[in-house]
Formats: C-alpha cells, structure tokens, sequence
C-alpha cells in the first residue's frame, strides 16, 4: 500500500488533525507520503518527517498562498499519478473537503468521508463510518483505486513516529487554467486566544442551564486556567448567546478532546455524537435525571453557577 496524506497548514503552523492521519497511515504500513502545498512551505517539511512520512512532497510556488482548494486538486492529482499513490487520507476541515471532493473527481475516484477510523483486515484498506446517530459503526471499503477518505476532526492524535529521515522531493507546479480563474479578494480572521475546540485537550461547553449568555463568562474563565477551549450546544447558539463556530453536535462540530466537562448540558443525542469520543466527560447539570448523566465519567449534580467558580477557584490554587 503507498499511501498520499495531506498535511494542511495555516499561517506557518502544522495543523494538528493532519499530523495525527499522518501518524495513522504510518501505522498501517507500507509506504508513506505527504503532500505540502503552498508559498514558502519548504521549511515545515522536517517537521512533517516526525510524523511517519517517508516522503515529503512540496509544492511551493507563490500562486499556492492563497488557501484554494482547485490548485491544490491539481498539484495532488500529479503527486498521486507520478508517485503510484493508491490510497489519499485527509483531516476534515472546509479546505480539506473541497479538495477530496474535487480530487475525487479529477481521478474518478471513490472518497469515504465522515470516518472515525481505517483499518487493514484481510489484506484490504476498510474505514470506520458512525452511522445511526452514532450509536454504530459500519465498515466501509472502495472499489477502486485510488481510495480516498475523509476523517473526522479529532479521531487520531498527532504522535511522533520517527521514521529515520524523509525524502524530501520538489514537486513542479503545473496549473490547469481553470484553477486559476478563483481568487480570495480578503480574509477576515476571528480574534481568539487559546487553542481552538479542534485541537483542545481540554473543552469545557455550556448549555441552556448557564440561564443567561453571561454564564459563557466564567466558562471562559475556567477553560483559561485549564489551558482549553469553550464550546456550546445547538440551543445556546440559536440563541445568540456563542459563536457558532463554537457549536458542537450534529450540526457543529465534532471534538475529540482528552477531558470534555459540560456544564449545564442535558445531554441530547444530538449533542451526543460530536462529543462522545471524549477521553474523560464530565457533567455538570442540576437535574439529576439528565441523559448526559447515563454516559459521562464523572457526574456532578448541582447549580453550575456555583460549582464552576469555585472549580475555577480550586484549579488555579492548585497550579499556584
């Protein structure tokens, strides 16, 4: 098997989801490559060596920077051709989407997307799709190749496999005329500290139990002695009280974090699928008979109001 990973990138910095389907091919066996497209990416190349490829392959050309899904189909298409590739992984994100899907029919391929998991049984390349609100899992395959899939953000952590060194070889950029006819005029970024809900080890998210959009506050707060991010549900989004770029379930986003403590969440299926592949959940829910206590780690009935600051309080005189 000669697997292709693409490796995204956003403002000089690896993204974490990348590295960890990286990290997963290399554990599959066979040969492993990864795609770096962009201006001025050269110099991630060693750092993407760390994560199992035994090859780097970067396309650097100044008509790469801007963060467009078409070119990238085209220098991907060329790097799967002349480099044999029968398999192409990617880590969900809006970039990374729009290039399987156009990847997918540049090469009249199949793409399997929403995946937890791949593994190799019998000799054959077979996925892991959450089906039926995720409460199973179903095995995928392909029919042809080259297979392409698309994981779920989260489901492999970014660890270090040292390969022994990785060829690091140049890839020419050719791009089809069609590619180049798009152009982003600007890009507007969201201020925020902290890491993003994606990559977090830790979230803690608030639901309408918080009783008033002022309550994201001390979520804020204890999230930031915790080195973490905060999160919310459907309801409270709707309801203007979040960003909805912080909304998990599933119609946000799905997370995967080491420790997840919802505060004020009952605990609704919905909410449930883009949050249960949480190492450790904690909740916290005055209403004893909330569904999220018949799956959390640990369950803490009780007014959030009045729990969360003093865990706050107790966290930062523990790290003091």
């Amino acid at each position: 098997m000669r697997t292709l990973v693409f490796v995204e990138h956003h403002g000089g910095e690896l993204q974490k989801g990348s590295l960890g389907v990286l990290a997963k091919a290399a554990s599959l066996g066979g040969d492993v490559g990864a795609v770096l497209v962009g201006a001025g990416v050269k110099a991630l190349a060693p750092e993407v060596a760390r994560y199992g490829a035994t090859t780097v392959h970067v396309a650097e050309d100044a008509a790469l920077d801007p963060p467009l899904p078409q070119p990238r189909v085209d220098v991907i298409a060329s790097v799967v051709r002349d480099g044999g590739y029968d398999t192409v992984l990617f880590a969900n994100s809006v970039l990374a989407a729009d290039i399987a899907a156009g990847l997918a029919a540049r090469l009249d391929a199949g793409l399997n997307w929403d995946l937890s998991d791949v593994v190799v049984q019998d000799g054959a390349l077979v996925g892991k799709r959450p089906a039926l609100q995720d409460s199973v899992l179903v095995d995928v395959g392909w029919t042809s190749e080259p297979r392409l899939a698309l994981f779920r953000a989260g489901s492999f952590d970014a660890a270090e496999l040292p390969t022994g060194g990785a060829a690091i070889v140049d890839v020419p950029v050719a791009l089809e005329p069609h590619s180049q006819l798009a152009a982003i005029v600007a890009q507007e970024h969201e201020e925020s500290s902290g890491p993003s809900i994606e990559d977090a080890d830790v979230i803690v998210a608030g639901g309408r139990g918080l009783g008033k959009p002022e309550g994201f506050g001390m979520l804020e707060e204890l999230a930031k002695v915790l080195g973490g991010a905060v999160a919310a549900t459907r309801a409270v989004v709707d309801a203007g009280w979040y960003p909805y770029s912080g909304q998990v379930g599933q119609t946000g986003k799905t997370v995967s974090p080491k420790l997840y403590i919802a505060c004020g969440i009952s605990g609704a299926i919905q909410h449930k699928v883009g949050m249960q592949g949480s190492s450790t959940i904690v909740a916290i829910n005055k209403d004893a008979n909330a569904p999220i206590f018949e799956f959390c780690d640990l369950g803490v009935v009780g007014d959030v109001n009045e729990i969360v600051p003093k865990l706050t309080e107790l966290v930062r005189s523990r790290k003091a």
